[in-house]
């Protein structure tokens, strides 16, 4: 029972304190799934969201359902998106006059600017450490190379982000295996492990 306590608590964290929507809210789910429960490590979390990418519909409640199914299964999964909407639904519905007398507050729009640079410094941290951690997949040279690809794919080509997503996880799956052929081959025609298999 305790797990889709833990479930519920995470994911209503993350509604209640995301804002901004979509990738704004990824930081949080990262929070809660890594560093406070450690259900998973940054890159089963990183392989996460990029199939969340590609599915289509909100990233917010992909990566909940995702989050709270690989605890619980389906039951999971429920409680997840469940936990992640309903604070927010119930706060529009319960202080939806409230919002629309203060939506031109010079105070609550100071309110939202103050905001933005933390989120910014989020996204900042989580990418950096994400970039970190594809060069020690991929090593430097083609993390840096893919990259410049993703940067003209999304912003001078103006392919569709689900695409690009697409492209990258098949790219990433023939680099894996034709990496672990390479290592294969380069075991067997090394003829110090040869020794030490004779030996």
């Amino acid at each position: 029972m305790k797990s889709y306590v833990d479930i519920l608590l995470a994911m209503m964290r993350t509604g209640i304190l995301g804002y901004g929507g979509g990738p704004s809210v990824i930081p949080l789910f990262r929070h809660e799934a890594v560093q406070r429960y450690k259900w998973i490590s940054d890159e089963e979390f990183g392989e996460i969201l990029a199939f969340a990418n590609a599915l289509p519909g909100p990233i917010a409640t992909k990566m909940a359902a995702q989050l709270g199914y690989q605890q619980k299964g389906i039951a999971g999964a429920c409680v997840g998106v469940i936990g992640h909407i309903f604070p927010t639904t119930f706060g529009i519905v319960g202080l939806l006059g409230l919002l629309y007398t203060l939506k031109e507050s010079a105070v609550v729009a100071g309110m939202i600017a103050a905001v933005r640079p933390v989120i910014a410094v989020l996204l900042g941290m989580m990418a950096y450490e994400f970039c970190a951690k594809t060069w020690k997949g991929l090593g430097k040279v083609v993390g840096f190379i893919t990259g410049i690809v993703a940067f003209l794919l999304l912003f001078v080509i103006h392919v569709h982000p689900a695409v690009t997503i697409l492209l990258f996880l098949a790219y990433g799956t023939i680099h894996l295996r034709v990496s672990k052929r390479i290592k294969q081959r380069a075991k067997k025609h090394d003829p110090e492990q040869k020794k030490e298999v004779s030996l």
